[in-house]
């Protein structure tokens, strides 16, 4: 048979049985299909980012010194033993667990459940923590004092009244709402086994600053640290960036909620219902008065006016930094497209104007009129600028509304310009206060090509040996927060009065929620670090080791497993390896031998603190100081060398000198390195 017959053939033989078999083909597929189905539903382990791989051997430091740096930089400072645990895990383990952050928290939560208010929304904080102006008119509403009372309030009569009124009404006063904000900070900082995301909540909320000092920002204040910041410290950048513009702690600190643009357009009326009513009537009647109403509105809203503060700090502060290649004219246009964004109103006192309109044209009808509410967040397409806008280039057409404030900030948080002062800012912080141009390009270009996902940028950032060079390692100082908290950590304290800590910081200088300006705390050494700042830290060194601290406790003898050293200078040796494990102590040691025998030192450390008042007994973070922390300054200040040499002989002896050594050693300037 040919062989193209013969083909032909076993072709039509094939297709007999397929017509025969059709419906067991039939069935075979849709097994396979539906397996098929099955198998991509299952859900898939998911896959790392990128591999982690630290190149710290081949920039010369040890497993104990790298794992030493790695804890310096990314948890507030490591607990006894824990360099060994790191080393023993695997420095890519413990770091990889750090990026999850869904480490077991028990200890953490069961001091956490002590706090009452750390839960309540901006709504029910508002309503639990009136204000000074809303006491008023709760206690006029229910006749505790005269309406005229409002305006003399200061008047003796007035104030025991309200004290009266306070007391039977169960009111509860900010201070202790805002002592438990801060007490929770503390307590968070010091013991949440997340220590990474714990790091990284105080990096944003501090590039994202708002400020206590701002009063109708203050009962605001925690929402926005754990429902903005918190949940999006290592997610994308962007989504971080449109919740805190979102956010109304935000909106107040930086006035956007009162900028309002031109919206002449009868479809997008600029005073919501009256304005709606005007325009009936007048496209009925014809009425004059209507008219004159219709104008009366429109200029109240122009003498509202466009407010840019927050449009300059979102470019400035957030996204492309102060170089990042955008005039005044951007400034001016982003400002005009973010007009409307604004406020819920959360009660009588915020946005009232808002909440009467709404209660005119109904909560559901909101949307059909270009409104947008997302929670706390409140679009007001009334109070809208619906011309054309055009910024870096952009244009953003009229009559568009929400969108293209969601486009805007899209476009802002994707910048070359946001990817490179962003990753600089990370990179100073993590890693050295100017750090290496090759490092922040290597950052800035994980951040375009992974979406700004700030766990890849982090990533990049510590896989780079740049990160692991001798010329970073120990080479940040650590802000009066830091101090604190990492000598809490390294002596393993019980801290029941978090205040006391908050006390101290303020007295080093740093009043944490406290800083006025959008900029937030600096970060660099010579903006923390002067004689009187350096005396302060070592007065609080002696001071928590020697049990001075009322509700912070520590137990110096377990950091030792119960172990006492011979003498001041045995234990000087054995607790500064103790508490800067992974460091060359040598010179540290020699540098603070001749501390250790003054009987008077916490009173000369007192004296030299007083006596450099024009150095400032607290740094100065907004005072660029140009002084580098030197290791010799503050031991020349207030010790005269003396025989290092003291056998202890009595419990007691032994104790208080103890807690001289170990105060010595963390308030000493290498302890200030992190």
């Amino acid at each position: 048979m040919h062989p193209l017959k013969k083909l032909i053939f076993k072709l039509e033989l094939i297709s007999i049985n397929m017509q025969k078999n059709r419906w067991l083909i039939f069935g075979v597929l849709c097994i396979i299909i539906n397996g098929l189905l099955f198998f991509t539903v299952l859900p898939t382990k998911p896959q790392p980012i990128e591999k982690l791989k630290f190149p710290y051997k081949a920039e010369g430091l040890t497993d104990r010194e790298a794992a030493a740096h790695l804890l310096s930089r990314f948890s507030y400072g490591a607990t006894p033993g824990q360099v060994d645990e790191v080393v023993s895990m695997g420095l890519e383990n413990w770091f990889d667990k750090q990026l999850k952050s869904d480490l077991q928290d028990d200890s953490l939560n069961q001091r956490l459940s002590k706090f009452q208010y750390l839960n309540f929304t901006n709504t029910e904080a508002l309503k639990r923590f009136p204000r000074p102006l809303q006491l008023l008119k709760m206690a006029a509403a229910d006749g505790v004092i005269p309406k005229d009372s409002i305006k003399y309030f200061n008047r003796a009569e007035t104030k025991k009244r309200l004290k009266d009124y306070i007391v039977e009404k169960k009111i509860l006063h900010q201070s202790d709402f805002v002592r438990e904000f801060i007490n929770q900070k503390i307590v968070r900082a010091t013991y949440s086994n997340n220590q990474l995301q714990e790091v990284l909540t105080g990096f944003w909320f501090n590039h994202f600053n708002i400020s206590l000092t701002k009063p109708q920002v203050v009962l605001l204040a925690p929402s926005y640290e754990r429902d903005v910041i918190r949940p999006h410290t290592l997610g994308k950048f962007s989504d971080l960036l449109m919740a805190t513009a979102k956010s109304p702690a935000m909106q107040i600190f930086l006035d956007n909620y009162t900028s309002t643009g031109d919206n002449d357009s009868l479809a997008n009326p600029p005073n919501g219902v009256r304005f709606n009513r005007a325009i009936d009537k007048y496209q009925t009647e014809k009425d004059t008065a209507a008219i004159a109403r219709i104008e009366k509105i429109k200029n109240a809203q122009k003498g509202r006016g466009l407010n840019e503060n927050y449009a300059r700090e979102v470019m400035e502060l957030h996204t492309l930094g102060v170089d990042g290649g955008y005039t005044q004219s951007d400034v001016t246009q982003t400002a005009r497209v973010l007009t409307g964004w604004g406020i819920y109103p959360l009660d009588e006192s915020f946005a009232p104007n808002i909440k009467r309109m709404i209660d005119a044209i109904g909560e559901s009808k909101l949307t059909e009129r270009g409104f947008v509410r997302d929670g706390d967040f409140l679009f007001a397409m009334n109070k809208h600028d619906v011309k054309s806008k055009k910024v870096l280039g952009k244009v953003f057409p009229s009559n568009v509304g929400y969108s293209e404030g969601v486009d805007l900030l899209n476009m802002l948080a994707h910048h070359p310009s946001t990817a490179k002062f962003i990753s600089k800012k990370l990179a100073a912080y993590f890693v050295a206060d100017n750090p290496p141009q090759s490092l922040v390009d290597k950052m800035a270009k994980t951040f375009l090509e992974k979406d700004g996902d700030i766990k890849s940028v982090l990533i990049t950032m510590v896989n780079a040996p740049e990160f692991w060079s001798k010329n970073a390692v120990r080479q940040k100082i650590k802000s009066p927060f830091e101090f604190v908290v990492s000598a809490s950590r390294a002596l393993g304290a019980d801290v029941n009065a978090p205040y006391q800590l908050f006390n101290r910081m303020d007295k080093m200088g740093q009043k944490i929620y406290y800083y006025q300006a959008p900029t937030g705390f600096p970060d660099k050494a010579e903006n923390w670090i002067n004689t009187g700042s350096l005396l302060n830290r070592m007065n609080f060194g002696l001071d928590i080791a020697s049990q001075q601290l009322r509700g912070v406790t520590v137990d110096l003898l377990k950091i030792n497993n119960n172990h006492e050293p011979e003498n001041a200078s045995d234990a000087l040796v054995t607790y500064a390896s103790l508490l800067m494990p992974g460091r060359d102590m040598g010179p540290t040691i020699k540098r603070l031998m001749p501390l250790l025998t003054n009987p008077s030192l916490e009173q000369k450390v007192n004296s030299a603190a007083l006596n450099n008042s024009d150095n400032s007994k607290k740094a100065n973070p907004e005072k660029n100081t140009s002084m580098m922390i030197d290791d010799d300054l503050m031991i020349d200040d207030v010790i005269e060398n003396q025989s290092p040499e003291n056998k202890i002989k009595s419990d007691g002896m032994f104790k208080n000198m103890l807690a001289q050594v170990v105060g010595i050693i963390i308030g000493s300037p290498e302890f200030q390195r992190r």
